[in-house]
């Protein structure tokens, strides 16, 4: 009889040697190892197992090999004596192995029919299980009722929003058949709101420079809507060039215009979605820099022609009779306006062209820039302050506007104000005849601190010395105002008697928080409530020692502040004359090299020469200083803007909300 079955190859020694010694060699056994491995059903792993055949004489011998087997954990399988038998038993697992094979073939084909349906439907179940958890970690969060049946949630909402709230609310428990209907009720905090600054894809850019700084207290003045207009602006004073703002413009036009391409939105760099998510500040930036290129009259460092020069060379030749001995001996000719016909009026829209040419056009261009740093930074820094109005008006906190307001807007403009003032005084009253005889600004402004005069230093009107001096004394009598101002009158007030309490809300003054609910349902319900949020300002605890250390410091780094942030605003100057001298080098060091040979080889030459020249360009003067410009304008408007009127201590709502972006 024979006993046929696997055996785990480690077990095959032992196997053999007790088979041996237990039948006393009234056996033949055959090993041979399986041609592939194969996977054991119990454990899963790939064994290459061991096949044995034995022969034996005897049943008795039979029973001690199947126990051994069984001991060995051997898988035994039937084999018939007859060869018969064998061959029929072969054919039927051959049809059976056939059998299976077709039907792992068919089961895999239905199992790849499936899986290509659910690739199809698999984004959509990916949002759903997404949004499921979502809803299930708002839920988490919520805390149950007495009866533990309902949930109750505290949130924050928009006052505009609620009617909405709690329509959807409505239409839940319609949809869901509760039989508890949901509902909203307004409850009176002592707690700041958060912020919510409703936003689109045009305002979120500059929202978003704005929040970086800090995210607005609840109902603070947003600076977003102003810098719209004076950040492209002020960042194109410093990136002047319409060569340069025309591929800024287009570069982002053309974000603007692809901006619904998955392509673009869905970018994993994370660089490239920073400049996509500010594709509409960058379309300002560029338009602005086109616009202060012309004004600059600077294209590529070049100058555009658009309206003839106002000098007139011919007539300066005519009226010098510049010989060809003297032209030979003098490389660089001066233009004198004195001389009638020379200089004809000023240009009609930015800069002459002429100047481009001059050698003394650094000098020129320095006097502007710097003057018109000034000048715009000292109207900046004046309308930062003057929006303090709104937060004074609206904190119902009008002593400010007196107590710090008005001393900040005085010390301002009796002395940078002035500053400003004698730069457009001495432009409009000095003509070119007496040009060379026109006072130093700066003298007159360092003699103004210092109460004298100076003799060498002609004044610029009469009776400049005492008006100079009584602005002075003005800027320093505001000083005191304001830093003793508003902590004496808040211990003023603290220590006035109170006349008596304000009378309480009638109950027909009250109003229904949402549409179709009942005035008087809730004691939350009033005006007043929902206008302070339940918080009694005069509740707050005042330390007259902490007020009084707060205005200290708000006065020292108001006043030292006008200084340098005055002082700061030159960057403007600066970064527009490293630009304008960058570019004008590149031209001249790259591309004027590409213009040498007029002939077939510098059409040759031309090609690389160009090729080197826009990537320098794009390199260095649209990145590197396009990032250097808007890296300053961002210090400007945090700096020397913002901290005149903006706290930005509060924080942002966070609503619950599906973005689209997540699974578009």
């Amino acid at each position: 009889s024979f006993v046929a079955g696997v055996i785990h190859p480690w077990r095959v020694s032992a196997f053999e040697r007790l088979l041996w010694r237990a039948c006393r060699g009234y056996l033949v056994a055959s090993f041979v190892e399986m041609p592939e491995p194969m996977e054991d059903p119990a454990t899963g792993e790939s064994i290459t197992w061991v096949i044995f055949l034995i022969s034996y004489w005897g049943e008795q011998i039979g029973q001690k090999i199947r126990k051994i087997s069984d001991c060995f954990h051997c898988h035994v399988y039937p084999y018939p004596e007859s060869e018969a038998s064998r061959a029929d038993t072969m054919s039927g697992l051959h049809s059976q192995i056939q059998d299976l094979s077709v039907v792992l073939e068919e089961t895999e084909q239905y199992l790849a029919q499936v899986l290509d349906k659910v690739v199809l439907v698999l984004p959509t179940w990916r949002v759903q299980v997404q949004k499921m958890k979502a809803i299930y970690l708002v839920l988490n969060q919520c805390s149950f009722d007495v009866t533990e049946k309902c949930l109750i949630a505290e949130v924050w909402c928009p006052v505009r929003d609620l009617t909405q709230v709690q329509d959807a609310l409505r239409q839940g428990s319609y949809k869901s058949g509760s039989s508890v209907e949901c509902f909203v009720q307004r409850i009176p905090t002592s707690e700041s709101p958060p912020t919510l600054i409703r936003t689109n894809k045009f305002t979120a850019g500059f929202q978003s420079i704005v929040d970086a700084y800090g995210v607005a207290s609840y109902q603070e003045v947003n600076p977003a809507p102003y810098a719209i207009i004076t950040f492209p602006f002020i960042f194109a004073i410093m990136f002047g060039d319409v060569g340069h703002g025309l591929l800024m413009f287009l570069f982002a036009l053309w974000m603007v215009l692809y901006e619904n391409s998955p392509s673009l939105r869905q970018a994993s760099n994370e660089i490239w979605l920073t400049f996509f998510e500010g594709r509409y500040l960058i379309l300002l930036m560029g338009a602005f820099s086109i616009y202060t290129g012309f004004i600059y009259n600077e294209c590529f460092s070049k100058a555009t022609v658009i309206f003839p020069s106002a000098w007139s060379v011919a007539t300066m030749a005519n009226h010098s009779s510049w010989s060809s001995d003297y032209l030979a001996t003098h490389p660089s000719l001066t233009l004198d306006p004195n001389v009638t016909g020379v200089f004809q009026g000023p240009y009609p829209f930015g800069i002459d062209p002429i100047w481009s040419l001059a050698t003394n056009h650094l000098n020129f261009l320095n006097s502007f820039k710097m003057k018109m740093s000034v000048v715009l930074g000292v109207v900046h820094m004046g309308f930062g302050v003057l929006l303090g109005v709104f937060n004074h008006v609206h904190f119902q906190q009008r002593h400010r506007l007196v107590l710090e307001l008005l001393p900040e807007m005085v010390f301002l403009l009796a002395l940078f104000g002035y500053l400003v003032f004698l730069i457009f005084y001495k432009w409009v009253k000095f003509s070119v005849a007496d040009s060379m005889v026109a006072p130093s600004i700066l003298i007159h402004f360092i003699d103004m601190f210092l109460f004298t005069s100076n003799a060498d230093n002609l004044p610029l009107y009469r009776g400049q010395v005492p008006v100079q001096t009584v602005l002075v004394v003005l800027a320093l009598a505001s000083v005191p105002v304001l830093l003793l101002g508003t902590p004496l009158y808040l211990c003023c007030r603290r220590r006035a008697p109170r006349t008596g309490r304000p009378a309480p809300v009638a109950a027909g003054e009250q109003e229904p928080l949402l549409e179709g609910q009942e005035a008087g349902n809730s004691v939350n319900a009033t005006k007043e409530d929902v206008e302070s949020g339940g918080h009694d300002p005069d509740s707050e605890h005042l330390d007259f020692a902490e007020i009084f250390m707060h205005q200290a410091i708000h006065t020292i780094e108001y006043c030292l502040g006008c200084v340098s942030n005055t002082a700061s605003y030159l960057r403007l100057w600066a970064l527009s004359l490293a630009h304008a001298q960058l570019s004008e080098v590149l031209w001249t060091m790259v591309m004027r090299n590409g213009f040498v040979r007029l002939s077939y080889v510098g059409g040759v030459v031309l090609v690389p020469t160009f090729a080197a020249f826009a990537v320098l360009t794009v390199a260095i003067l649209l990145v590197m200083e396009g990032l250097s410009a808007f890296l300053h304008a961002l210090r400007l408007h945090w700096v020397e803007f913002q901290n005149k009127f903006y706290v930005g201590a509060g924080y942002k709502l966070c609503p619950f909300a599906f973005a689209p972006d997540a699974w578009e």
